[in-house]
């Protein structure tokens, strides 16, 4: 908290400059440029290949618009640095309604990053938003006629389901700084790169870098805002009808049980319709943001991944692993336990055993990983993994399934220390409380059946 007063004492305003985007040979390129006075300033930029541009309806002050809204959410990334009281926005005008829902964005995005950093400072005190601009009033043409699906593929299960969900219909696949896994899975789901939209994010990562080393404050942002707001810039320029998250609904439990901090604040219903809400109140062009797993939980998109068996030697959920040359599971972390626990149900043991390399349930050293994702620590993992029930849930029903007295180490640890929870109550029901086209919902029920093997 001392470090936090110093540096927004010090540096108290964070300057959004300017936006803008230019066509530079074969690439879409928008930039950015923020300035903290007296430190630094960042040029963030994204781009990718112009040839996914296809919309010809394209109004030039809107896509100037959205650029500049880009800007609004990647500044978290740099404004997390110092979290001045203060942010002055030069690069264009936003309402006192859009005020509100950046501040909202930024507070509640920053959950995790205030809980880790010690700062303790409600929503209304954090930052004052002001433009130095009036409102120009700029119309748009809100014309589009756009058609077919932009589907986010990370790599994960989750984005493989919705795949195989939408096999057969027109969609393009969107990636931001492309890797390995990403484009296998898109490859495997029948995909090549010509429906591929590869998008460029340079954040100027090594200033940023050298800042932390220097004591300046770092944290987790809200990652799929960003990747929100620019999957619909790239929607409407390729004339996507769509753009299909694949957020579940275990994504909406706070990672500190009682709290409003969850590390997958931007991948919740809450900011789903908030985001939604945004896009048709300022950018109007009738592009539908949703997520079509946001009725399931994580343990039911399991058990309909355990079907697919084409993706079991491409997908990865590690973050660490991501990191890796190899695309390898590095098997110790809490989106590794988690992903191997949620599919023990049906995979356990050859074929999970075959996925990871090892029996994560034989590594003593996970306890305490293991202790968390079940609830049984102060905090869940501050990582993208399921509920807590659910968890406990897929443990339960593979313990029944085994012999219980010769269960491996984690497996025989939980056993002989809680009850088991076969309450299936919120796991293995479908919640209508979800943004899906009603013709995907009977597509979606049709898989739930008979999932789990016997």
């Amino acid at each position: 908290m001392d470090k936090f007063n110093e540096l927004r004492n010090k540096y108290s305003e964070f300057i959004y400059e300017n936006s803008s985007y230019t066509l530079e040979g074969d690439y879409f390129v928008a930039k950015f440029k923020y300035i903290i006075p007296g430190l630094t300033e960042f040029n963030p930029s994204i781009k990718f290949s112009k040839n996914i541009i296809t919309n010809q309806h394209i109004d030039n002050n809107l896509l100037n618009y959205i650029v500049f809204n880009i800007g609004l959410v990647e500044m978290i990334s740099f404004y997390k640095t110092v979290c001045s009281s203060k942010i002055t926005i030069n690069a264009g005008y936003i309402n006192s309604e859009q005020i509100n829902w950046f501040k909202k964005l930024i507070y509640n995005g920053l959950g995790e990053f205030f809980y880790k950093n010690n700062i303790n400072i409600n929503q209304e005190n954090l930052v004052d938003i002001s433009c130095s601009k009036e409102n120009e009033n700029i119309s748009f043409d809100n014309s589009f006629f756009g058609e077919g699906n932009l589907i986010p593929v990370g790599g994960g299960k989750d984005s493989c389901v919705s795949l195989e969900i939408l096999n057969g219909e027109n969609n393009s696949i969107f990636v931001i700084n492309p890797n390995e896994v990403q484009l296998n899975c898109a490859y495997a789901a029948g995909y090549n790169d010509k429906n591929i939209i590869r998008v460029i994010r340079d954040i100027e990562k090594d200033k940023l870098i050298d800042l932390n080393n220097q004591g300046f404050l770092n944290g987790h942002i809200p990652i799929s805002a960003v990747i929100a707001f620019i999957s619909y810039l790239c929607a409407y320029l390729s004339n996507k009808k769509n753009i299909v998250l694949s957020n579940e609904a275990s994504a909406n439990e706070s990672t500190i049980i009682g709290s409003n901090i969850n590390h997958q604040y931007s991948k919740t219903l809450e900011f789903e319709n908030d985001f939604r809400n945004y896009v048709d109140s300022y950018f109007k062009t009738g592009i539908n943001y949703y997520s079509l797993l946001r009725g399931l939980s994580e343990f039911e998109i399991a058990n309909i991944f355990s079907k697919y068996e084409k993706y079991f030697d491409i997908f990865k959920s590690c973050n660490l692993g991501s990191k890796n040359s190899k695309w390898d599971w590095c098997c110790s972390c809490p989106k590794c336990l988690f992903v191997y626990i949620i599919l023990s149900p049906n995979l356990y043991k050859d074929k999970l055993v075959k996925i990871f390399g090892e029996d994560l349930f034989e590594r003593n050293d996970l306890l305490n990983t293991f202790l968390e994702i079940i609830g049984e620590s102060e905090t869940k993992p501050f990582e993208c993994v399921g509920t807590i029930s659910e968890a406990k849930y897929a443990i339960s029903l593979l313990i029944n399934k085994l012999d219980k007295n010769n269960l491996p180490y984690l497996l025989d640890y939980y056993y002989k220390n809680f009850d088991l929870y076969l309450d299936e109550t919120n796991i293995t029901n479908y919640s209508e409380n979800n943004n899906v086209p009603s013709k995907y919902t009977n597509i979606i029920l049709d898989l739930l059946k008979g999932d789990i093997n016997d």
